[in-house]
This record gives structure tokens, C-alpha cells and sequence, in this order.
């Protein structure tokens, strides 16, 4: 029956392709959650009415995550790959894709978490520095702590985002799902195997998106 309706899938390239987008999104998402919390914490401490003020530090670190934010990922690949290379030694496969991965994304996650740190109650900062509290102690007491619910919805839509990311890395040869929907379906004309490729980004989307909103409302005590 399958081999009727799929009769171009070979089902151990689709685990093994689900296994490299996974990966790619997993080691990224990591790199990136630390990435972007340390940027986004340095953007709200150093911001005009932050706690630490500092313009020009603030300006810098707004314009390199304004920059490579706004840098459309395919582009950003093709001018990583100087970099890629050195880095990691070759250009394909799914470790040479986490470089741009996580250059692309922890800029964009830097921002939400900014956003959130924005959001935790002035009132409840104060307080913890009229006590003489030190900046670690505000910072894994009070500002991470109360923005975490905000922290796991941006991650959550970062992770969903480097999903489409390594689909469109792998188009220039990162492997994974979207290597597979391209080369062995688009390429090929192949119309089953890019529907099942899509079909299996979909569902590793759709589970992200239910783990993420599960984590989140356990931590929204509101």
C-alpha cells in the first residue's frame, strides 16, 4: 500500500533526514537561547533607562543585531561560507549549517528577550537593588525568573523558525528535510517524497509549538 501511494520514498533516507533537521535545530536552539539571553540581557542593561546606561555600547551591540537580523538567511549562508569552511572544515552537511543557524537566529531571539526583560515590573527591580542586591543575583532572581513564561514563547517561536531555516540550508546541501524535499523531490519530480518531507517539517513545527505553549503556561503564574 505504501509503496503505491509513495512509490519514491525510501523511508530510512526520511529518518535520516528528520534526524539531521532535529539536530541542526536542537545544537542551534541551545547556542542560541545562551546567545541570545547574554545579548538581550547586555540590550536592556545598557539601554537609555536601563539599569547600567551606556550609549555607545548600547548602539553597538543594537547595530550588529539589527544587522544580522535583517540579513534574509540564503544570503547570510552564501556569505558565511568563508567563515563555515574555516570553522568547520567543509561547506555541506548538517554541523556546517549551525554556524549561519545560529548567526541568524540568536540576533532575532536577543530582541524578544529584550522585549521581555522590558516587561518585568519596575516595581519588583527596585526593590531587590534597594536591598543591596548584586547584578548576578537581579539577574537569575528577578529578571529571568519573572520574564520567563515571555523568554520560553520567544525560544519557542526562534526554535520554529530554525526548523525553516535548515529546510532552506539544505537546499545548498545541509542535509535534512529540506535537502531531502529538494534534491530527491523537487529535483526529481518527486511529488510524494517533497510531501512527505513537508508533511514531517510540519509535525516536528506543530510538536515545537505544543511543548513550547505547555512550558510556557506552567510558567505563567498570572
Amino acid at each position: 500500500m505504501t509503496e503505491t501511494l509513495l512509490p519514491h520514498l525510501k523511508w530510512d533516507r526520511l529518518w535520516d533526514a528528520t534526524g539531521e533537521t532535529l539536530y541542526m535545530t536542537a545544537i542551534s536552539g541551545v547556542a542560541t537561547l545562551v546567545l541570545g539571553i547574554l545579548l538581550g540581557l547586555a540590550l536592556f542593561l545598557t539601554a537609555r533607562d536601563g539599569l547600567f546606561p551606556n550609549r555607545k555600547l548600547y548602539s553597538l551591540i543594537s547595530v550588529i543585531v539589527n544587522v544580522f537580523r535583517s540579513i534574509p538567511f540564503i544570503i547570510l549562508i552564501v556569505l558565511l561560507i568563508p567563515f563555515t569552511k574555516t570553522l568547520v572544515g567543509t561547506i555541506l552537511g548538517a554541523n556546517a549549517a549551525l554556524p549561519a543557524l545560529i548567526i541568524g537566529a540568536a540576533p532575532f531571539y536577543a530582541r524578544l528577550v529584550e522585549i521581555a526583560l522590558r516587561e518585568v515590573d519596575k516595581g519588583v527591580i527596585e526593590a531587590t537593588r534597594s536591598m543591596g542586591a548584586r547584578l548576578s543575583t537581579l539577574i537569575f532572581r528577578v529578571l529571568l525568573p519573572e520574564s520567563s513564561p515571555a523568554l520560553v514563547s520567544g525560544i519557542t517561536v526562534t526554535l520554529i523558525a530554525l526548523v525553516s531555516y535548515s529546510a532552506m540550508a539544505g537546499v545548498i546541501g545541509a542535509g535534512g528535510l529540506g535537502n531531502l524535499a529538494y534534491l530527491e523531490g523537487f529535483q526529481r519530480n518527486h511529488n510524494d517524497v517533497t510531501l512527505v518531507a513537508t508533511v514531517t517539517i510540519l509535525i516536528v513545527v506543530f510538536i515545537i509549538q505544543f511543548i513550547g505553549d505547555l512550558i510556557t503556561r506552567s510558567l505563567d503564574k498570572r
